[in-house]
């Protein structure tokens, strides 16, 4: 018996080798390419341009919001110089003035955050639809198995970021 799983260990041992050296050649033939969505989303011209709209079309909105902070600051420098010699009413009255201010100001700011970032998105989106045309053309015409746009690691040897940068730079 001790002889017979000796043997059935060494046929399994063996059979263990040639599975792990035709993994081996399987896997050579294996091609793997690594895009970083980051690098697209910072050096593409589209992504560019998706971020100059974006600055364009909240720029308004911007600048109003900075006013009124600076507007809500002046009033509140103002209501602390003035705050000892007011009349309790008066004190009162200023003091929810300004409260209710800085809440039409935390509201105005939040509305503005939650667009931009729904815009950004949307932005974002595009880019990274054409990017994912662009990409499975690349790994069709050069015969790509895998492509992966997220890893902990990759081996620079993988990495076809610029290839789909160019040609993404490349379309109009």
């Amino acid at each position: 018996m001790n002889m017979r799983f000796s043997s059935w260990l060494t046929k399994a041992a063996l059979g263990l080798v040639v599975g792990l050296f035709s993994l081996s050649v399987a896997a050579q033939d294996f091609r793997i390419g690594f895009v970083s969505t980051d690098r697209l989303f910072r050096e593409a011209n589209i992504a560019k341009a998706a971020q100059t709209k974006l600055e364009q079309e909240f720029a308004r909105r911007e600048k109003d919001l900075q006013n009124l902070a600076q507007q809500l600051k002046t009033a509140s420098d103002k209501f602390e110089r003035e705050a000892p010699t007011l009349a309790e009413s008066q004190r009162v009255v200023r003091q929810r003035q300004l409260i209710n201010q800085d809440q039409e100001f935390q509201r105005k700011q939040r509305e503005f955050q939650e667009d931009l970032n729904l815009r950004k998105n949307e932005e974002l989106q595009a880019v990274l639809e054409r990017a994912n045309r662009v990409i499975k053309q690349i790994a069709e015409a050069e015969k790509y198995d895998l492509v992966i746009q997220e890893a902990v690691y990759i081996n620079p040897r993988h990495d076809i970021t610029d290839k789909v940068l160019t040609a993404l730079n490349a379309l109009k």
